[in-house]
């Protein structure tokens, strides 16, 4: 067993179960960051996810797929016609029976109303759309749909939150609930709130998505990865985005 794996062993085996953080305690990424990320997050000049949003901007435009077709064709300005829909996905889709999460809301819209191929999950040109999507909403509360069809995938994503997994035996509620502002391995603990989401890690060198950084947590305490797009890291997803219900989005954020 090597030196961080009994640290995180023995980290996780004294700590105690802790409430679920309480609004007026709740805090984004943003405010565990030091000075130099958050002036390069303020800045779009210098913002590094911002080159995807532009990017973006000029795929919205793009007449593609059979039926040679843009997103503006339908949607017009994103400026006006995507403000707040980030903030309010995933969100229950009612043909489908089942959330879909922004970046399957993209690749669904292709081939429903473009005839086109989906992008690939991390591509360059999916990752663009999202982020330009998500920049519309800057500064507006999260606000998922939670009706009553929504709450058997809401409570398997807080269940999913809870469990613990891996060989590390750690649930994300132990790190993001019970220990946010302490360090492990000389990191500090965030709250887990997906309020910048695409996001820009200097860990990445890249913009990536949440599902992204859900795939890193798993395999970081040694689970298995959900696949991208799997009904579990919707799910999960959807409940996290509820947990961050009326924090302002902030995408594209940048994290260390």
């Amino acid at each position: 067993m090597n030196a961080l794996l009994g640290l995180v062993l023995s980290w996780a085996a004294a700590t105690a179960p802790a409430a679920e953080i309480a609004p007026d305690e709740r805090r984004s990424g943003y405010d565990f960051a030091g000075p130099d990320i958050r002036a390069m997050q303020d800045d779009d000049t210098v913002n590094p996810g911002m080159l995807w949003v532009s990017l973006g901007e000029t795929l919205w435009a793009e007449q593609v797929g059979a039926a040679i077709r843009s997103c503006a064709d339908c949607h017009g300005d994103a400026r006006n016609s995507m403000k707040g829909v980030a903030a309010r996905y995933p969100a229950f889709d009612a043909t489908l029976a089942r959330p879909l999460d922004l970046e399957q809301r993209i690749n669904h819209c292709r081939g429903a109303h473009q005839s086109a191929e989906p992008l690939a999950w991390e591509s360059e040109d999916l990752l663009a759309l999202t982020a330009f999507v998500a920049r519309q909403s800057r500064g507006l509360p999260i606000a998922v749909p939670t009706g009553p069809e929504s709450r058997p995938f809401l409570d398997l994503g807080k269940e999913l939150f809870r469990q613990r997994e891996g060989q590390l035996n750690l649930s994300c509620s132990q790190c993001h609930d019970d220990n946010w502002g302490k360090r492990l391995a000389g990191s500090v603990i965030p709250q887990g709130h997906p309020t910048g989401y695409p996001i820009y890690r200097l860990e990445w060198q890249s913009l990536g998505s949440l599902q992204r950084r859900l795939r890193g947590c798993m395999a970081g305490v040694r689970a298995a990865p959900f696949d991208y797009g799997a009904p579990q890291s919707v799910a999960l997803e959807f409940y996290l985005m509820e947990r961050a219900r009326g924090m302002p989005m902030d995408a594209p954020a940048v994290r260390p």
